[in-house]
């Protein structure tokens, strides 16, 4: 996948992302997006042939990244990772912030991809994480920077 295409699917999942996340925070969500990044969650085994994998990924993370940071660093040979579940995590005055969660696994193949069916590539819409408690129906306030 080349890097136009697939910034187009990271704003496209991280709208819909936002919008989503509405449902459940009370925060006033801006349109002004930035990223936290963790690299090969899913801790793969590099034997596997069919995925390019990078072992040295296991642990990063990156914060406060722009969307194009987001592009370089997950684009690999016109690879990118399988599963990357997108969620809204923190807001302030300024901007929304999501947290992007990243399978270990790359690939070049649309049919690789675990969400592909829904229209959004790689890319899982996931809610903001609930705190403890929450009960169904009312919103909660999501941590400030």
């Amino acid at each position: 996948m080349n890097k136009p295409d697939f910034l187009f699917l990271l704003l496209g999942a991280s709208y819909s992302s936002f919008r989503f996340a509405k449902e459940f925070v009370k925060n006033d969500l801006k349109s002004e997006f930035k990223y936290d990044l963790e690299l090969n969650v899913s801790h793969d085994n590099p034997e596997l042939k069919q995925f390019d994998i990078y072992p040295d990924d296991n642990g990063k993370k990156y914060f406060d990244l722009t969307d194009k940071e987001v592009v370089e660093i997950l684009c690999r040979k016109n690879k990118i990772p399988v599963w990357i579940d997108i969620a809204v995590s923190k807001s302030d005055r300024k901007k929304t912030t999501f947290k992007l969660l990243c399978a270990g696994r790359y690939s070049d193949d649309k049919n690789e991809f675990y969400y592909t069916d829904g229209g959004s590539g790689p890319f899982g819409i996931k809610s903001p994480n609930h705190p403890i408690g929450y009960k169904e129906g009312t919103k909660f306030k999501l941590k400030k920077k």
